[in-house]
């Protein structure tokens, strides 16, 4: 059984003005191609594969479209929902991708649902795996808040009530790969998905905090003992705790500058009767590029134009500029903009380097609502205003209460 493990695609993410829509594209004509040439049985999504939750028109028109491609070439598609996923707009499709071999889990409130079970390609519908297919676990599907308890006492019972149903969901298809092996007569192997912050995981500035102020990352030792964990929510691919079988696939396309330098890759998971046989990751093409450059103004002028060489004036270069030691210059987008005059590359987001506490506070008044969390815009608040530290950190623990409270549903 063969695996196409992929996470966080974003569809119908705006990217500091820009759309990503031809991006998005060209991946999937590049993941059919994938699909075909390694012989790929499924192809597993784990979570955010769109960027908000009311997507535009044009991203829903290439959801549908991978869908049917993968349908016609006879493969499975699996597709958890993400932190940023809303439940409705995936569930409102449900039913009618279920007749064009795509399974759609939004949401973790219904056990039952999800436990899938992933046939092979071309085998009429012949089990090859068996999946513990949990999304993004809102902690109103598997807890209730109690009155009085601590910041530790909420995250160590999202913890525990996460573990538990990750235990529920493990019994559940442990049971139908059981009664699947008796008739088929031989073992299937038993994995697990998940979209979600684990202990050791390294992020990037695009991740968003799930669990505001309730839980920090999730311990490998709670998972259940499955052959494969197929991870969602980290856009940087990587092991995790060092353990094979738990991976972050990571984002296929960069979703931030702080990624341009990430080998994007999508995974190739193998497995047997016997668990496990071999995970290849397959590099994913740059299919826009993204350069950030940063140093003073005589240092930019000649990375800005290296960078160049490789635009076209139809398909420019997005720039990320970083100014050192000429930071203070009031009319620095004119200076930059007159560099890149007549460049195939286009100035995305101009950056000063600062060093004291008041120029940073500055900058940041240049950054936009979309580059910022509601915990940033709180804490940058906080620190321009002259309080002890003991206080600071008594209003930052009630902001997280009170975030954690509306997650919830709590009034």
């Amino acid at each position: 059984m063969r695996i196409l493990h992929t996470s966080d695609w974003h569809l119908g993410q705006h990217f500091m003005g820009k759309s990503r829509q031809a991006e998005h594209q060209a991946l999937i004509n590049w993941l059919l191609t994938q699909v075909e040439d390694h012989a790929v049985d499924a192809v597993l999504i784990a979570g955010d594969i769109f960027d908000t939750g009311a997507p535009p028109s044009y991203a829903r028109e290439l959801y549908s479209q991978l869908v049917v491609r993968l349908h016609g070439a006879g493969v499975a598609l699996l597709l958890l929902g993400g932190n940023h996923d809303s439940v409705a707009t995936l569930g409102e499709s449900r039913a009618l991708l279920e007749c064009l071999s795509a399974t759609v889990i939004g949401a973790a409130d219904e056990l039952p649902a999800q436990v899938v079970v992933l046939p092979r390609r071309g085998g009429q519908g012949v089990a090859g795996c068996v999946v513990c297919a949990i999304p993004f676990i809102r902690p109103r599907d598997v807890l209730q808040s109690q009155p009085g308890q601590s910041a530790e006492d909420k995250q160590q019972s999202l913890q525990t009530a996460i573990q538990a149903h990750y235990a529920a969901v493990f019994d559940a298809a442990s049971l139908r790969r059981a009664a699947l092996e008796a008739e088929l007569g031989h073992k299937l192997p038993l994995i697990a998905t998940g979209h979600l912050t684990t202990v050791g995981a390294s992020t990037s500035e695009s991740v968003r905090e799930i669990y505001v102020g309730a839980l920090n990352a999730f311990p490998t030792t709670a998972f259940p003992a499955v052959d494969y964990i197929a991870l969602g929510h980290i856009h940087q691919p990587q092991q995790v705790g060092g353990l094979n079988h738990i991976r972050y696939c990571g984002s296929p396309i960069p979703l931030s500058f702080d990624e341009v330098r990430q080998q994007k890759e999508v995974l190739l998971v193998d497995l047997d009767a016997n668990g496990l046989h071999t995970i290849t990751p397959l590099p994913v093409p740059r299919f826009q590029a993204l350069v950030s450059v940063s140093g003073n103004l005589l240092a930019l002028a000649e990375k800005i134009l290296a960078a160049a060489a490789d635009g076209t004036p139809e398909r420019p270069i997005w720039l990320e500029v970083t100014v050192a030691e000429d930071d203070y210059l009031a009319d620095l987008p004119a200076r930059i903009e007159a560099m890149t005059q007549g460049l195939p590359v286009d100035v995305l987001r101009i950056r000063r380097q600062r060093s004291n506490a008041a120029a940073t506070l500055a900058a940041a008044a240049r950054e936009t609502l979309d580059e910022l969390s509601p915990h940033d815009v709180f804490t940058r608040r906080l620190d321009q205003e002259e309080l002890a530290d003991e206080l600071k950190l008594a209003m930052v623990a009630r902001y997280r209460a009170v975030v954690t409270g509306l997650q919830e549903g709590q009034p």
